[in-house]
C-alpha cells in the first residue's frame, strides 16, 4: 500500500521556465549588490567561505561573485550557491517581486492526496530553503503545510540511487511504499534502482521528456496513488 509521495519541482509541480526565467536570473542580478550589502552576516559568511573552498581558490568576494554568476549561468548544482539563491530569493519572495509557481492541477491533488492519509515530501537540487519559500508563496496560498517534509542535495545526488534508500530510510517506510514524481528519467531510474515506485511527468514544456520504461503522467490528475 502506498504511504508516501516524493516530487521533484522543476518540470514536475512547477514550469521549468519559472525557474530558470525568474529565479535564476533575479539572483544574478542581485548577487553583487547582496554581498556587498549582506556579506558579513554570519550566515552570509559562511556560505561565501563555503563556496570560496569548492572554488578551490584564495578568491576575494569580487572575485569568488565571479565564479557565482558562472555557476548560476551553468546551472551548477554547488550547496553554497544554492543557499545565496535561497537568501536572495526570500527577500524577493517577500517584497512581493516574484509568486512562486506551481499547476493549478498541484495544490489541489496534493490535499486530495493528503486527505487520503498519503505523507507527501519534496525532493529538489535546489535547498530547502529555497523549496519552502516557492511552496509558501503562490498564487493558491501557502501550501507547505501539506507537505511532511523536504529533501535537497544534502540526501546525495538525485541521480544517485544511494539517495533514494536513505530517504525511504528516513521516512522509515519500505521503498516498495514510496513513489517518486519527476520529469527527468536518470532520477526515475535511480529511484526504481531504490526500490521505489515512479512515474515521469511530461507537462509539455521546455525540452522533450524522455520517461524511457516509466509510466507517464501529463499532470498530477493521471497520477493515481
Amino acid at each position: 500500500m502506498l504511504q508516501a509521495i516524493v516530487t521533484d519541482i522543476e518540470g514536475t509541480t512547477s514550469s521549468l521556465s519559472f525557474v530558470k526565467e525568474v529565479l535564476f536570473p533575479y539572483a544574478a542580478r542581485e548577487l553583487p549588490g547582496f554581498v556587498r550589502a549582506h556579506g558579513q552576516r554570519p550566515e552570509v559568511r559562511q556560505l561565501l567561505d563555503e563556496a570560496r573552498q569548492v572554488a578551490g581558490g584564495a578568491l576575494d568576494d569580487g572575485q569568488l561573485v565571479t565564479t557565482l554568476l558562472r555557476w548560476i549561468e551553468e546551472d551548477r548544482k554547488i550547496g553554497p550557491l544554492k543557499g545565496l539563491q535561497g537568501l536572495m530569493w526570500e527577500a524577493g519572495y517577500r517584497q512581493g517581486d516574484f509568486q512562486g509557481h506551481v499547476y493549478e492541477d498541484v495544490p489541489r491533488r496534493l490535499r486530495e492526496w493528503k486527505e487520503r492519509g498519503i505523507r507527501l515530501y519534496v525532493y529538489s537540487s535546489g535547498s530547502v530553503h529555497a523549496q519552502k519559500l516557492l511552496f509558501g508563496h503562490t498564487r493558491f496560498g501557502d501550501l507547505t503545510p501539506l507537505f511532511s517534509g523536504y529533501f535537497d542535495t544534502g540526501m546525495g545526488g538525485k541521480k544517485e540511487t544511494a539517495s533514494y534508500a536513505a530517504i525511504a530510510r528516513e521516512l522509515g517506510l519500505p521503498a516498495a511504499e514510496v513513489l517518486f514524481l519527476s520529469d527527468v528519467r536518470a532520477e526515475l531510474d535511480a529511484a526504481v534502482a531504490a526500490g521505489l515506485l515512479a512515474v515521469c511527468l511530461v507537462r509539455g514544456e521546455g525540452p522533450e521528456v524522455d520517461p524511457g520504461p516509466h509510466p507517464v503522467a501529463r499532470s498530477f490528475d493521471d497520477v493515481h496513488p
